[in-house]
């Protein structure tokens, strides 16, 4: 089969059209990512809670969300996307409407993580961007990019929305108004992406970049992957899941903060755009290396500098260097593995990007309340992004020497 013939079936019209509607579809749907953040300081009140205890909320959405991803993954292989989309709209007004008549705070915690979090929101990060991987050969890094981009255009457009409702009408109106929208607006996209590929799995190739060989067994190779996805997101969890309850600490009030969130998820999206034209261009892994090193710089920033001023500065610049950190496991996935497991596997180790920001946002909140700041869960952060960086850049260089080695065998 010719280049152009293998090509034929991927980076169609259709697949634009619906790249665009499964960024739509993520963008609605990831509000179960972000009301909690924003919720936050309220429930504290409201439940008579410590910081820790709050932060929970978030804590149990992710932990629902990284289960209900290792659920999908596999379903999505076997029965395609649309039934998991469309039950997933349906869990999200659920858990919203119900979540809103909560008397007590672990009715609200079961509401977040069984319905909000593994049924609802678990959808749209693993299934769908293993869902548009298939439809895409070429521009396979900017379509990838474009769809985990989903939950930060929710983070920049819900927080300052959700906020706003909390002071005019209260939480609880807040959220059975959040559980009313995803339902007329996810059931029918859902409807939309019914489709499924009319063409072999086994004609989709890997991107056509420099592929390294594998350092590693391929169980090895997913297993690295998984502690470099937990590893990343408990350093990204800190500023994301406490810059509001952080702004409240500081004095700027939980409006500033839920603008700073917004600010730095929005330009998330611009930092997930622009690596997925990186990645194609460097790869999965070279996207990461630049990406998590970046983080760290930015963590260490947060650290040092705490003036409004600073901070919204800060916020911006973490949001443009830490996007394209998650896609490309999705990438270094879809070059190693086959594509026929694509959903299995990517959802594992997007699902460990997602445990890593449940234990990140409780760990922070649990170090502020041991010391009562938020330095040493800075500190902490940047430890774990450190581990990660070293994942990373180990993956490059031993990939390369085993490269190396084969080429040196072959031409002996």
């Amino acid at each position: 089969m010719t280049e152009t013939q293998a090509s034929e079936p991927f980076d169609t019209p259709y697949a634009w059209r619906r790249l665009v509607l499964s960024v739509l579809y993520a963008a609605i749907g990831g509000v179960g990512l972000w009301s909690s953040p924003v919720v936050l300081p309220t429930l504290q009140t409201e439940f008579g809670l410590d910081r820790g205890d709050a932060s929970l909320s978030y804590t149990a959405t992710l932990v629902g969300f990284a289960i209900g991803g290792l659920i999908l993954g596999p379903l999505v292989d076997r029965l395609g996307v649309f039934r998991p989309l469309l039950i997933g709209a349906i869990a999200l007004c659920a858990g919203y409407v119900l979540s809103a008549y909560a008397q007590t705070y672990w009715q609200f915690l079961l509401c977040q993580a069984l319905l909000i979090g593994m049924i609802g929101s678990a959808v749209t990060l693993g299934p769908l961007v293993a869902d548009i991987s298939l439809w895409f050969r070429r521009r396979r890094g900017i379509a990838v990019a474009l769809v985990a981009s989903g939950n930060y255009f929710a983070g920049a457009i819900w927080p300052t929305f959700i906020q706003a409702g909390i002071e005019d009408v209260g939480w609880r109106t807040t959220h059975i108004a959040i559980g009313l929208v995803c339902l007329v607006t996810m059931v029918p996209l859902a409807f939309m992406l019914r489709r499924r590929p009319d063409f072999s799995l086994d004609d989709i190739a890997p991107m056509p970049t420099v592929r390294m060989a594998p350092p590693v067994s391929p169980n090895m190779l997913q297993a690295i992957l998984v502690a470099a996805g937990i590893a990343c997101c408990v350093a990204m969890a800190m500023p994301q899941v406490h810059i509001v309850a952080y702004c409240i600490d500081l004095g700027y009030g939980a409006a500033r903060g839920a603008e700073m969130l917004s600010l730095m998820l929005a330009l998330g999206i611009v930092s997930r755009v622009v690596s997925g034209f990186i990645a194609d261009r460097i790869g999965g892994v070279g996207t990461l290396i630049l990406g998590s090193g970046l983080q760290g710089l930015a963590l260490f920033l947060f650290l040092s500098f705490d003036g409004p001023v600073s901070l919204y500065v800060i916020a911006g610049f973490f949001g443009l260097v830490q996007g394209g950190i998650v896609p490309s496991y999705a990438l270094i996935v879809r070059d190693y593995f086959p594509a026929r497991e694509a959903g299995t596997r990517v959802s594992l180790v997007l699902t460990a990007t997602v445990v890593g920001m449940a234990l990140g946002g409780w760990i922070s909140g649990e170090i502020y309340d041991l010391t009562g700041s938020y330095e040493a869960a800075f500190l902490n952060g940047i430890l774990f992004n450190a581990l990660n960086f070293a994942i990373a850049l180990w993956l490059l260089m031993s990939g390369r020497m085993r490269a190396d080695r084969a080429k040196a065998a072959a031409t002996a």
